[in-house]
Order: structure tokens, then sequence, then C-alpha cells
């Protein structure tokens, strides 16, 4: 048996009011508590008692919509019919990713290791504030955002980047590029058909402090066209403006 607790304030800074938290708790002072501050964050709190019933919404829910109907599970330890462990466990074994925050009593390293070692994304110890509790969901919500949204690619022609992967494919060829060269890369990918001088280069990808021949550019150009044209005395990607400095595309 579960209860729907929703609240219909509005979010708080960051905090979205999609946000729904499923709480298993089955002290119902503690479990009432949570929701209520939860609720006060602007978040939909849902509440069940067990682990069993946990689970069977859990898994109806993504079951049903291709995705888990929640975004953060915060979970007692301490359960009846199935503890806090084994859901854990479980849900990590089905492939669920959603977020989980273990709430428990027992707080030695021993079990807060046990606690993450088993899937568990973060461990608080009772008793706790209510006010931290709300803090762990919100920076836990804030991660799993990051974490699923999608990979920026910059694409252009036959090359393709992956900025957060570091990783560069020409023709479908994965190529290997130095940090200054992808820097350079990434920079011409993101602004096409801008013209650069090599102040502008060295100011964005050397930095401001650089002191150095600023024909460096001209080396690390000269090196990137090998690495993504067909012919380099004749590029089709990195082409020389006389007289101003460098254009991709």
């Amino acid at each position: 048996m579960y209860t729907s607790e929703a609240s219909h304030s509005s979010a708080k800074g960051d905090i979205q009011t999609t946000n729904r938290i499923l709480v298993v708790e089955d002290e119902e002072l503690i479990k009432d508590m949570i929701a209520l501050a939860l609720e006060e964050e602007g978040y939909e709190a849902i509440t069940v008692t067990d682990g069993r019933t946990a689970l069977e919404y859990l898994t109806s829910s993504e079951s049903n919509s291709g995705e888990t109907a929640f975004d953060l599970l915060v979970l007692d330890l301490m359960l009846p019919q199935i503890n806090g462990l084994d859901v854990c466990r479980l849900l990590r074994y089905q492939g669920n990713p959603i977020p989980i925050l273990i709430l428990s009593a027992k707080g030695s390293e021993t079990d807060r290791v046990l606690g993450l070692e088993v899937g568990a994304d973060d461990y608080l110890t009772k008793p706790f504030s209510m006010r931290e509790l709300v803090a762990r969901c919100r920076a836990l919500l804030r991660r799993q955002r990051f974490t699923t949204a999608p990979e920026p690619v910059l694409e252009y022609k036959d090359i393709t980047m992956y900025p957060r992967e570091c990783r560069v494919l020409v023709r479908s060829e994965e190529v290997n590029l130095s940090p200054k060269e992808f820097r350079l890369l990434e920079l011409f990918m993101s602004y096409t058909r801008r013209v650069w001088s090599r102040e502008q280069l060295l100011d964005q990808v050397w930095g401001p402090d650089f002191v150095g021949d600023s024909k460096t550019v001209d080396v690390h150009i000269r090196w990137l066209r090998e690495k993504l044209e067909l012919d380099p005395s004749h590029p089709e990607y990195i082409v020389t403006i006389r007289g101003f400095g460098y254009r991709f595309g």
C-alpha cells in the first residue's frame, strides 16, 4: 500500500516541480517528516512502507512507460518483507539507474561502504536533519540531470567531435589529437566560417598569459591539417585567409 503526498507549491532555486521522489520508510513519523520537507521544496513525494511494495511500484512504473516514473529513491535499510540492501541490489541487477539515497541507523564505515557497493549513490545516517536530507536529494538530482543530458556532438562534413569524451572521428576513423590540437579543432567547429587571427587563437587556446612566438599557431595548424585533410597542401577544412588568419569550412 502506498500513499501519494504531492505538493502544489512552487519549486525553489533550481528544483523542478516535476521531480518525483519515492520515499521508502516504515517509521510513520520519519516518513511523514521526510515527505513534508521534500514537498516544501517543490518536489512530489510518494511514500511506501516496505521493500516489496517499493520494488513492485518501481518495476510496474518502469515497464509501463519504458523508464522509471521516479527521479530519486530515498530508501531506509531496515524494512519489512524485503530490506533496503536487497531492494538496492535488485534494482541495480535489473539495470534501473535511479539515484538512491540510503537512510540507516547503522553509521559504521563498514555499513556505509556496503550500502555504496550494492549500488547506492549516497548514504545518510540517522538521526539526520531534514535540511541535510533535502540538500543531498538536490545534489543527487542535479548530478542525474547532468549525467543523463545528451552528449554534445560537433559535426562538419566528415568530421565528428565528442567533446566530453575527447574523441574525434574523421571519415569514421578515430584520430589522436594533442590537447592543443583538440582545443583548436573544437573552437573551429564551434564557429564554422569565422576567421580567427593568430592572436585570437593564442588567446582562446593557449591563454592570455602565453609567452612565445605566434607562429606556434601555424605549426599546430599544420599538424592538425595532416590529421584531418585528404590533401594537407590543399586544405578543405582549415583554410588560410591571407592577411587575416584561419577559417574552418
